[in-house]
């Protein structure tokens, strides 16, 4: 069996097995010793063991992996002018599909009307934190100490400090085409252990899954079924139908191909909940599976999980709509402009900030006027929508990279067209034959 099918059985399994265990800690037939045993070895001991285990071990791979790929990727090209091209492209597709994203978000939001029949009640309280000013966060992108960045896991100078670094080495000569091939070493081994890390995944995805639905009751998703309902749809939509059709115009590349290519990513991205620390998994899938050049992938991947946030502005949108309705506020013209700019630029703005879809729902709230308490309303079923949402924030990186890779020429059509393609180098493949863990 793949490994693809194993973590999706494994995924499913979870899913089941906690919902089983929801319903027997509910039970009134079992006593009480017995459900505390359940809760305490079965439910909070061993099932979130192994998994905050998993998503530790997946975590610990993101930094040295965007590290060694983004010096590999823009080693290789910064000896031409195509870096310049490549980060244009890429920032203005990650913006555009998020703002696309939060005006579907509105229209399905104001059509659909989740909150008309939500009585509002007094504990929908919710404390936002505040969110840096902007001009410190492009302030604090440029790193005053690269090492403290790296022990600290602050991507986006991780990200600068990489490209500085390779641009750098393309123009070092033999000193520069050493270090080059040490850095490629790295990223083979690098992808090796995020191979052995896929291997042991599927314990890790039922871990996380069976743990989460045996804590997490239906009721909180009956009491917003409108909200959570309306969400999802959108979310459906913008990963099925709008990337679609940006990958079909833009590229001429099939989605089937890529949905296809991407349901091992799905799995990971849907257990952790985690654009972060899906990233190993991302990477290697757009570079192994779609054939997407090491110098491109190396940079859109590594950006798109920092900034790329078209499922949390979709929340936002839908939100915004929802709360305003709840505390019975009309939202004018302006105020859904004032949105989609505000959702759009906080993707950026808050893009190294924990908690950022709530952080940015907040002043997105503030900016149209309505009650930041009001996401308290929403925080039940938060959770479950955090999942699917970060499917489709993968799913942008990875249709992202592949729009951007064909246009540079990056893109290896033999490796995206071949249904077998698997996570092991080819060595008839002319990228990586250049780029050997291409």
């Amino acid at each position: 069996m793949s490994l693809t099918n194993r973590i999706l059985i494994s995924m499913v399994a979870g899913i089941l097995i906690g919902s089983l265990l929801n319903l027997m800690m509910h039970s009134s037939g079992l006593s009480d010793a017995f459900r505390v045993a359940v809760d305490d070895y079965l439910i909070h001991g061993l099932l979130d063991f192994v998994g905050r285990i998993f998503v530790a071990s997946l975590k610990l791979l993101v930094v040295p992996l965007v590290l060694v790929s983004l010096i590999c990727g823009s080693s290789s090209l910064g000896d031409s002018a195509r870096m310049g091209p490549i980060a244009v492209k890429t920032l203005v597709f990650y913006l555009g599909t998020t703002a696309v994203a939060i005006s579907l978000a509105l229209v399905f939001a104001v059509f659909i009307s989740p909150g008309s029949n939500v009585q509002l009640t007094s504990e929908a309280l919710f404390a936002a934190k505040e969110a840096p000013p902007l001009i410190d966060v492009l302030v604090n992108i440029f790193p005053s100490n690269p090492f403290n960045a790296l022990a600290e896991g602050k991507m986006l100078q991780i990200i600068v400090f990489a490209l500085l670094f390779g641009y750098a080495i393309s123009h070092a000569g033999e000193a520069g085409r050493r270090i080059a091939s040490f850095f490629r070493d790295m990223e083979v081994i690098v992808m090796k252990m995020v191979g052995i890390m896929m291997e042991l995944a599927p314990y890790g995805v039922f871990a996380l899954l069976a743990k989460l639905f045996s804590t997490m009751g239906i009721s909180a998703i009956v009491d917003l079924a409108a909200y959570f309902l309306t969400v999802l749809a959108v979310l459906l939509v913008h990963a099925l139908v709008v990337y679609s059709l940006l990958l079909k115009f833009f590229s001429g590349l099939s989605p089937r191909i890529l949905m296809t290519k991407m349901r091992s990513v799905w799995a990971f991205a849907f257990s952790t909940a985690s654009s972060g620390a899906t990233l190993p998994i991302t990477l290697r899938t757009v570079e192994r599976k779609m054939g997407v050049h090491n110098s491109v992938a190396g940079f859109t991947v590594p950006l798109g999980a920092t900034i790329n946030m078209d499922g949390t502005a979709i929340m936002q949108g839908v939100a915004t709509v929802f709360i305003a309705q709840v505390y019975g506020v009309d939202l004018s013209m302006t105020d859904f402009v004032t949105v989609i700019l505000t959702a759009t630029l906080a993707s950026i703005g808050t893009a190294a900030v924990p908690g950022v879809g709530l952080i940015t729902l907040a002043m997105v709230l503030e900016q149209a006027g309505l009650p930041v308490e009001g996401i308290g309303l929403i925080i039940g079923v938060d959770r479950l929508l955090d999942m699917v949402r970060t499917a489709v924030n993968v799913t942008g990186d990875a249709t992202v990279s592949a729009i951007v890779g064909k246009s540079e020429n990056q893109l290896d059509e033999q490796v995206w067209l071949n249904p077998k393609a698997d996570l092991e180098p080819n060595n008839d493949n002319p990228i990586e034959q250049e780029m050997p863990t291409a």
